[in-house]
């Protein structure tokens, strides 16, 4: 949403004496006429003066506060309140983060989410989690590998794309990490890698077809006393190409590239153990654009 304009609720004109004891909201002024008194024995022959000023600031007060929630209550369907600074709906602007509206995901295939919307925060949410599900610890064991392409691959792709990914994982790769040959980690040892989104971008959008790049950062590494391949951090943006096959998004193709990567901050490394902990008890995201 974009911000809305700022409304001066004081009115149009303030007057030309402002320090009137007597000037409201709206700059009426309100003077006061002293009856004669009655007859002291019978109250009701006469009615005491009435501040109106009070009356009229809290009416005033009122209507501030009413107008203060519905201007941040306020929303639009338009290109322009898609996010601030966005310039369309399908843009991120200056706030990345805000919410879209669009129901992100209808159920989950295992523990991939799937039933995305067809549109492009559907794709943007598909492209999310499939590099999640694609940069996991799940990817280094052979079985659990071949369903995660199955799930976020088309079928063609999937076949295409599998003897090459089993070559990527090879022996000597699994080892060079502290696995052994059927991805495992050595006993006492915990084998991290993880994907977490930090943005998604619409490359291309047509209908049926979307190409979607996800910005993120990555753990891996061993956990462990022994590790000599300790727990670090990647910056990439991997691209999908996907196209709508069987009521969802399905990916086609994909390329990495490395970065954007910020400074490295100075916080100091955690403990083996502490890590290994960590990834034990926080469990990761379903993502939604």
């Amino acid at each position: 949403m974009s911000p809305g304009d700022e409304h001066d609720y004081r009115g149009k004109d303030q007057g030309s004496r402002p320090d009137d004891p007597y000037s409201t909201l709206g700059g009426t002024r309100q003077t006061r006429t002293r009856l004669p008194d009655g007859d002291p024995g019978n109250p009701g022959a006469r009615r005491p003066a009435r501040n109106s000023r009070s009356l009229v600031t809290i009416t005033g007060i009122v209507v501030l506060l009413v107008a203060a929630i519905a201007f941040a209550n306020r929303g639009g369907g338009s290109e322009d309140d898609a996010s601030p600074g966005a310039k369309t709906s399908g843009s991120a602007g200056s706030a990345p983060t805000a919410a879209t509206g669009t129901k992100p995901v209808q159920g989950k295939n295992g523990t991939i989410a799937s039933g995305f919307a067809q549109d492009e925060q559907g794709a943007q949410s598909a492209a999310a989690n499939y590099a999640v599900a694609l940069g996991s610890a799940e990817m280094f064991t052979k079985e659990s590998r071949d369903r995660i392409l199955d799930t976020v691959y088309s079928p063609a792709a999937a076949g295409e794309i599998r003897e090459p990914q089993d070559q990527a994982y090879s022996t000597d790769f699994l080892e060079h990490l502290g696995l052994d040959a059927d991805g495992k980690a050595p006993e006492g040892s915990t084998f991290i890698s993880r994907t977490i989104p930090v943005g998604t971008k619409v490359v291309q959008f047509e209908g049926d077809t979307a190409k979607v790049a996800v910005w993120y950062t990555g753990l891996i590494g061993m956990s462990g006393q022994d590790s000599t391949k300790p727990v670090s951090t990647t910056w990439k943006t991997w691209t999908a190409q996907m196209s709508w096959s069987d009521g969802d998004w399905k990916v086609t193709g994909a390329s990495e590239s490395d970065g954007p990567a910020p400074v490295p901050g100075d916080v100091a490394a955690s403990k083996s153990d502490t890590i290994s902990k960590a990834v034990e008890e926080y469990g990761g995201f379903t993502y939604a654009r």
